[in-house]
Formats: C-alpha cells, sequence, structure tokens
C-alpha cells in the first residue's frame, strides 16, 4: 500500500552558509543562530586547526559564547584532515543539533567539503601506484597539456596552474579510463537529498570584497598573526600539511626566516588571499547553483 505523501516525516532542516573569504559568513550565521535556536557547524579547512585561530579568521571567544560552535580549532596542525572526514563530523553534528532541538547551521567557505558532505564522493577506484608517480612526475605545462589530450573535460574545468588538481585529473584518467567528470556524476554518499536544505551565498562586489581582504589581513597582524607562525615554525612541521600551507603562513614564515621584509610578506598574503576569494567566488557562482539561494551584500 502505498503512503500518502501527506503522511510521511518532513526532511529535517539543514542551513548552509557559504561565499569566499571575509564575505562575512561568519556574522550571518551567528545572527542566524541567535534567532533560530541554530548550531553553527564549522566547513572550512583552515578553521578546523587550534594551531590557526588568528590567521583562519575562526570566531572569536565572545561570538562562540553567543551561540553553539562546532567543528572549529579540534584538528592539531600536525594532522590533516579530508573532506570525508570532515563529512562524517559533520554528518554527527547534524543529527546531534537535530536531536536537541537546534537547527544546524553549516557555515564556511571550502568549497570541496561541502560538496562531499551534501553531494557525496566520487567512487574513484584506487589509483595505480606506478601511474601516481608518473603524473606526480610532470611539471605543471605538461600535466595541462597531457590532460587537454587525454580528458578534454576536465581540462576545460581547471586552470592551467592548478597543479594540484590537475594531477588529481590525469591520474585518474589514466589510472581507470574514465574522466574524473563522469566519475563525479556518480557521487555516493551525499546528505542534500535527506534534508530541507536551505543556502544561502553570502557574496559581495568585488572591490568590496578585496578591501575587506586586505582589512581583514591587517587585523591579523595586530591580532597576533606573526606570533601564530612563529609558533607553528617552533613545531618543525612538514610544509606539505595543510595548516603549512593555510593563506598567510608561508609568506610570514618566510619573513621570520628572513627572506622577506614584513611589509613584503604582508603583501604576498593580501594578494594570496584576494585570489582565492576570487576563486571561492568563480566557485560558488558556478559550482553550487544547484541548491542556492543567492545573497548579495554591499
Amino acid at each position: 500500500m502505498t503512503e500518502n505523501i501527506e503522511n510521511l516525516p518532513e526532511k529535517p532542516p539543514l542551513a548552509v552558509i557559504a561565499g569566499p573569504t571575509a564575505s562575512g559568513k561568519s556574522a550571518r550565521a551567528l545572527a542566524l543562530a541567535k534567532s533560530l535556536n541554530g548550531v553553527i557547524i564549522n566547513a572550512d579547512a583552515s578553521q578546523l586547526y587550534s594551531d590557526l585561530r588568528v590567521l583562519s579568521a575562526r570566531p572569536d571567544r565572545e561570538e562562540e559564547a553567543e551561540a553553539p560552535h562546532r567543528l572549529y580549532g579540534l584538528t592539531d596542525a600536525a594532522q590533516a584532515c579530508s573532506a570525508a572526514t570532515w563529512a562524517e563530523m559533520a554528518k554527527r553534528e547534524i543529527v546531534a543539533a537535530h536531536e536537541s532541538g537546534r537547527l544546524p547551521i553549516l557555515v564556511g567557505g571550502t568549497g570541496l567539503y561541502l560538496n562531499t558532505l551534501l553531494r557525496g564522493l566520487a567512487p574513484v577506484p584506487e589509483i595505480d601506484a606506478p601511474v601516481r608517480a608518473g603524473v606526480r612526475e610532470l611539471s605543471t605545462t605538461a600535466l595541462a597539456a597531457a590532460l587537454s589530450r587525454e580528458d578534454e573535460k576536465m581540462a576545460a574545468r581547471l586552470r592551467p596552474s592548478d597543479t594540484q588538481r590537475l594531477a588529481r585529473a590525469l591520474e585518474v584518467m589514466r589510472s581507470t579510463g574514465v574522466s574524473l567528470a563522469d566519475w563525479q556524476e556518480r557521487r555516493q554518499g551525499g546528505i542534500a537529498g535527506s534534508v530541507r536544505l536551505t543556502v544561502e551565498i553570502v557574496d559581495r562586489p568585488r572591490a568590496d570584497l578585496y578591501a575587506r581582504c586586505d582589512a581583514r589581513f591587517d587585523a591579523m597582524l595586530a591580532g597576533g598573526a606573526l606570533e601564530e607562525v612563529r609558533a607553528l615554525m617552533g613545531r618543525g612541521l612538514s610544509a606539505d600539511l595543510p595548516a603549512m600551507k593555510a593563506i598567510g603562513v608561508p609568506p610570514l614564515a618566510a619573513h621570520l626566516a628572513g627572506q622577506t621584509t614584513l611589509a613584503e610578506a604582508t603583501e604576498l598574503a593580501k594578494r594570496d588571499t584576494r585570489r582565492y576569494a576570487k576563486r571561492q567566488q568563480t566557485w560558488f557562482r558556478t559550482q553550487m547553483r544547484w541548491a542556492a539561494q543567492a545573497l548579495t551584500r554591499g
């Protein structure tokens, strides 16, 4: 017997506040949490790290006291947190919020994290080790050229300078014979269909966003960013770890090592932040169009 659709249980709600860095996502999420009895769940890769409170622009302790905050500052910089690992943690926090009668509010700008949670992971088989080794030996120029020849779909999606993603796409094609674009159409494990989803993309005009990026980095310096990087360097961690590659860390580390002036490091960090914000704007405007109700502030 088919159940009347009117008698089916309503899906639990999930709010997503996403957008580029420095756009005002955290303030928007906090206002929403206070008005709707919400729990704020971090979806920013850098804000996961306990060592990066200042440079990741984590909510301060006063803001954290105004509403429950989850998945902030819980990972040590010596560890790398994958999108799949974060998604499993986020699922648990979402369930906990629902069980406590609160609205879970995801907030962050890491598109890979949000896509993995909402749409699931592409079931790409394990890459053959010799294939991976061969691909990783190629220069960025050679990667871009090879991908253009072997996988036009992915080549059209990626920037020719994005070495990491170019290598991933090429190794998948060479190892499986199937484009990563096609694997991504077979995503599994996403929760978008099991929740009542509301998505807001918090965005600003480009010039305004860039000005906010610059001003925020100045505030980070005044708030102890240099001391934060000095402490990280003192741990002797690998430069390949995500926390050590977070925006602002490499140029400030170079300054502390005597390789640049503070003014030069600051300008590099601001440039990197602006470039990252631009990439995020593009990503959210294209990749989350399927779910988003655009919200422009400015």
